[in-house]
């Protein structure tokens, strides 16, 4: 029989710890906040950015939105984050995705601080997981692999088949599963006979946009797939439904575990951020109780 992995039981577990470690920061005179960039306007990010507010309070973490138009300069966001970088009471700072096509997301990320980078996406962050120093990732991807250890399947030895290789969750999923020693294949659209690695893994993970991409048939029995996708698509009455990547009817009847979607990877990453908050905080109150004592004041982090 098929178990399905809940990520709302898992994000709350997540939060609960967080909201304890929030008290003790607070109670210790740091109080975390986060600050969320959103360059022009888009539906979907409004709906994250909503999430992210809402969590937030739950987890009595700060939260603060900052928004810049569409036609915003490079240099305008660059000076904008230099500022937030050089604040300490902003603990975190989180660029939303997509940003207009004249922007450089790499660069806006790479001038985040390491020490506010609670996505997880500064080159600094992803060179931690090379080195296998997994606290601090990509919340998508931190998710959807904190959502496989749910199986209790023993991640060391393990196959496992990452469909996608984005920045943001493909890679990152594959080096977060290396640093926990399972043996992973990476997929692309470039794969050919993608169904022959899929279907000898003991878990899938899908990320690449298109609904119902995976069936049951390219998968191992048994097998956990962890559902990254994300889709919207219109049923025969013309309503809009949220799809994954994984065609559920067919792959919970031969998966030992499936995500579904919504409710799988979604919870849980906004819980990762926010875990990601606490994690960042704390490391700021090292730094500076290290090289200045316990008050931070006005000094930058440097």
């Amino acid at each position: 029989m098929h178990k399905l992995i809940d990520g709302g039981s898992l994000a709350k577990a997540i939060l609960e710890k967080v909201s304890k470690d929030v008290a003790d920061l607070t109670a210790g005179g740091w109080q975390p906040k986060l600050v969320s960039i959103v360059v022009g306007d888009s539906a979907p990010t409004a709906l994250y950015v909503r999430n992210q507010k809402r969590t937030s309070e739950r987890a009595c973490i700060d939260f603060e939105h900052r928004n810049f138009s569409g036609e915003v300069t490079e240099n305008e966001v660059l000076a904008a984050i230099a500022s937030m970088n050089a604040d300490p009471h902003i603990t975190g700072i989180i660029l939303q995705r997509p940003v207009p096509d004249h922007l450089s997301i790499r660069r806006l990320q790479a001038a985040v601080h390491p020490l506010k980078d609670v996505e997880g996406m500064h080159p600094s962050s992803i060179g931690d997981i090379v080195y296998n120093d997994i606290r601090l990732g990509p919340c998508t991807a931190m998710a959807a692999v904190e959502l496989l250890k749910q199986t209790g399947l023993e991640l060391e030895g393990l196959e496992v088949t990452v469909i996608g290789h984005s920045e943001i969750v493909g890679k990152p999923v594959a080096f977060l599963l290396m640093a926990e020693g399972a043996t992973v294949t990476v997929c692309h659209h470039m794969t050919r006979n993608l169904a022959v690695h899929s279907r000898r893994s003991d878990a899938v993970f899908v990320a690449v946009g298109k609904p119902a991409f995976i069936t049951g048939s390219m998968i191992k029995p048994g097998a956990a797939v962890i559902d990254i996708g994300i889709n919207q698509v219109s049923t025969e009455c013309g309503e809009t439904r949220v799809v994954g990547d994984a065609d559920f009817e067919t792959c919970e009847k031969v998966a030992g575990w499936i995500t579904p979607v919504p409710g799988g990877v979604g919870p849980v990453t906004v819980s990762i951020l926010m875990r990601n908050s606490v994690i960042a905080a704390s490391r700021q109150k090292l730094h500076y109780e290290a090289r200045f004592g316990t008050d931070p004041g006005s000094t930058l982090i440097q």
